[in-house]
């Protein structure tokens, strides 16, 4: 039998149902289809004998299995599950939160669906009209994740791990006949008064075979305190036929509004009902308030002017797990990110829905985007992306493509059609892509019709030059569009060819240089370094197997640090610099925060200081505020200890409200 768990919603309605999930992760069998032979054999009937399967759990990818690692192709999932009687006066559907790149799913020998082209994108299918009530129901999944001329990635364009697989988590979703299918938040907030705008539009699927009509509500929470800050309803509801789905919209003012910020990750829970004569269903979903403009030339966050700083991940890099990555390492990257000092980020592809909530409630800016050059698939991939993750206040920037050759005129065409496609969506977040096209006649460049500029850097890496060359490139990019923000959307050192091996000296010296240039120029909005991790890839250059690669990153796939990674945080951190000065174990802490990238206001910080004996044990921690600094201030904080032998050693920590540590100093007497 399935365990099935709620969506925790504290109703607005009092009969109002919640989703229940039933986890289909799990035990599978599994086979691969070289010769396609599959479905010709029927091997989506229920009574397929076990012969030739063996046993995985999923999510899983088999590229990281040493037998079947440059295995691109056909394979095939398959599984059984109980279905409660009771369960036979609701609807069921299933959710795929993504299989790399096309599936096709079986209930009961019956096709369910099919989902092609499309690999990092959530889908669902209603399988309600599949089940056997009562009794032992069976799914199989054909994947397909052979390189592909007519999707995106294009063919082998791509560079990074082409895992094929269910390698997201799987689920049954068990509502009432008539559900909640999503709703969409767009909070603005008025930065005058401190209210926001809240436009609530929840979208009403009716699976019935009749006519329903009813009534929607809403209740906002305070996540952080779980407390109900706004109630109200919808006037006369809507009036659903079957098979059908509508909208219902509410506008709300909310006082007293806490915005969301990457050290202030203030979270609301907004739960939708919908309530009728016979059905009724909450959807809950988790919003922030907050306001990130390209304005002046510069990046403004909450009313701010903040120049950003960070680093890129690319998922499914650890050889044990691929892009079927658990929870556990999916928060073990992200906090380390976090103690990197990484505020925003981009990404190659849409994101595992558990990275952004830990970017949601830790406090990382990001972009993401679908990896496009193909329009229709493009565009198929960016509506499924925007649907699934616009309530995110952690995505502040849709990236639209990458390195495309922006001044051809196709990939201009394709790159403003996305364009006008992400702002019909979704007008209020700011749009970009990464171009790698500016090198000359940059004001030709597609670039020039997005909310600010994108460039990546490779000076001394992929393009020969040096950091003066870098500063050369900025500086043309800014007199073509001297009005426009400028992201460095990529900077960093590859040793991917004979001519550049591996040696984290280099990579040192192409962040040091290279940022002083970026920091010198006032137009210059941020910087995201690449990359986090040296990264799986089927074009990798280093390694064989699962362990093919580029060694790009501060860290192995295996997470293990380079000397590269202490530099990173250092230059990555908003403190410029700490120093000391020592009369008997009272010290007086000088405090120096940036001016140039990254830049912002401190506010809620601490400095943590602990004092370490004899053994190196720790004896004493001193807390002390720090009140709020601008850019380029100081402040001089006085740290008293009570201990009176000499400390072998003190470790001081300036500290996020959000508990990572920005800045750190070891004093040794």
């Amino acid at each position: 039998m399935l365990a099935t768990s709620e969506v925790q919603a504290t109703d607005t309605e009092a009969n109002a149902f919640p989703t229940n999930l039933a986890s289909l992760c799990g035990e599978w069998l599994f086979r691969t289809d070289s010769a396609y032979s599959g479905t010709s054999q029927h091997w989506y009937d229920s009574d397929v004998p076990s012969t030739g399967w063996r046993q995985v759990n999923v999510p899983h990818t088999w590229q990281i299995e040493a037998p079947v690692a440059e295995y691109y192709g056909t394979a095939w999932y398959r599984r059984t599950f109980d279905v409660p009687a009771d369960w036979r006066t609701f609807a069921v559907r299933v959710e795929f939160e993504a299989i790399f790149h096309t599936a096709a799913v079986w209930i009961n020998g019956q096709m369910a669906g099919e989902h092609q082209g499309k690999g990092y994108t959530a889908f669902t299918f209603d399988v309600t009209h599949l089940l056997r009530w009562g009794e032992t129901n069976a799914i199989a999944v054909r994947v397909d994740n052979a390189f592909n001329e007519h999707m995106l990635p294009r063919g082998r364009s791509s560079d990074w791990a082409h895992d094929g697989g269910i390698f997201r988590p799987v689920q049954l979703l068990i509502t009432p006949k008539v559900f909640v299918e999503r709703v969409d938040v767009e909070a603005t907030p008025n930065l005058t008064d401190g209210e926001a705008t809240i436009a609530i539009t929840g979208y009403i699927r009716n699976t019935s075979r009749k006519d329903w009509s009813g009534r929607a509500s809403y209740r906002i929470v305070d996540e952080a305190s779980g407390l109900t800050v706004l109630t109200g309803s919808a006037g006369p509801g809507p009036s659903i036929k079957p098979g059908t789905t509508q909208t219902q919209t509410m506008q709300v003012v909310l006082t007293k509004a806490k915005l969301w910020h990457f050290d202030h990750p203030n979270l609301y829970r907004l739960e939708f009902s919908i309530t009728g004569a016979r059905e009724s269903h909450c959807f809950p979903t988790i919003f922030g308030i907050r306001k990130l403009e390209a304005k002046d030339g510069a990046f403004h966050l909450n009313g701010e002017r903040v120049r950003l700083m960070g680093v890129e991940r690319m998922a499914g890099s650890n050889p044990e797990f691929g892009m079927a990555e658990p929870a556990d390492w999916i928060r073990h990257d992200h906090a380390d990110m976090k103690h990197l000092n990484c505020i925003f980020t981009r990404v190659h592809w849409p994101q595992d829905k558990r990275v952004l909530d830990y970017c949601d409630r830790h406090g990382i800016l990001m972009q993401t985007q679908p990896d496009a050059d193909i329009l229709e698939n493009g565009l198929e991939q960016l509506r499924e992306m925007i649907a699934r993750d616009r309530n995110h206040p952690c995505l502040v920037v849709w990236g639209l493509c990458n390195e495309i050759g922006g001044q051809a005129p196709p990939a201009y065409q394709f790159a403003k059609r996305m364009l006008q496609e992400a702002k019909k969506l979704d007008p209020g977040r700011l749009c970009s892509y990464a171009s790698n096209s500016l090198d000359s006649t940059p004001e030709r460049d597609v670039a020039g019709l997005m909310d600010f500029i994108e460039a990546n850097e490779y000076f001394g890496t992929w393009a020969p030059g040096t950091a003066a060359d870098a500063a050369r490139y900025l500086d043309e990019i800014h007199t073509a569009f001297p009005s426009k923000p400028i992201v460095i959307s990529e900077y960093g050192y590859c040793a991917c060819t004979e001519d550049r091996p591996e040696g984290d000296a280099h990579r040192m010296e192409i962040l040091r240089t290279h940022d002083l240039s970026i920091r010198s120029r006032e137009y210059t909005a941020g910087a995201i370094f690449f990359c986090y991790n040296d990264y799986r890839t089927h074009v990798g250059d280093r390694g064989t197997g699962v362990l093919k690669q580029r060694v790009h990153g501060v860290v192995d796939v295996y997470g293990a640090k380079k000397q590269s990674y202490e530099l990173l945080r250092r230059e990555s951190s908003p403190i410029e610099s700490l120093s000391l000065e020592n009369h008997l174990n009272a010290f007086q802490v000088i405090l120096r925060t940036r001016g140039d990238v990254p830049m912002y206001t401190l506010r809620r910080y601490k400095l943590c200081s602990t004092f370490y004996g004899q053994a190196d044990i720790p004896l004493e921690l001193q807390e002390v505020e720090i009140s709020e600094l601008p850019p380029a201030s100081s402040a001089r904080l006085e740290v008293k200890f009570t201990q009176s032998e000499v400390p072998t050693c003190i470790r001081f920590d300036v500290m996020r409200p959000t508990g990572f540590s920005a800045y750190s100093l070891e004093w040794k007497p």
